[in-house]
């Protein structure tokens, strides 16, 4: 916590580097459910990064990316907009599958693959804003 009371900038995005490296090992280690959740966290943190450094203050206690983006007025492209649009919608189901069996099905290593790589880029892209 800073002296204001709130995490900084700098601390909330060593906090989603920090989830992005987790999100490789649980990939590495076949969870694929966790890797996406931690992919989520890592993309939330990142614009709750942003949000302290553009309003000065404690980003609200929610998990939904859309909420972020437009509280920051951040422009996305086509791409960006579908994976955080995934990321968001995954971030419940992650949390508290209903349907374990089902889950795995849905994140399996191809699309945990892909998830993986296109959050990478979305942090870095958020680094930039």
């Amino acid at each position: 916590m800073n002296e204001k009371g709130f995490k900084s900038e700098k601390e909330w995005f060593e906090q989603a580097e920090y989830d992005i490296k987790s999100a490789d090992i649980m990939f590495k280690g076949g969870r694929y459910i966790y890797s996406v959740f931690l992919c989520h966290l890592c993309i939330e943190k990142a614009l709750k990064g942003i949000f302290v450094k553009r309003f000065k203050k404690n980003p609200p206690k929610t998990h939904n990316l859309l909420y972020f983006l437009n509280a920051l007025e951040i422009e996305s492209d086509k791409e960006q907009s579908s994976v955080i649009m995934k990321l968001n919608e995954a971030s419940i189901p992650t949390r508290y599958p209903e349907d374990l069996k089902g889950m795995i099905k849905d994140f399996s290593r191809v699309n945990t693959k892909k998830i993986l790589a296109d959050s990478k880029g979305i942090l870095k892209w958020l680094k930039i804003k």
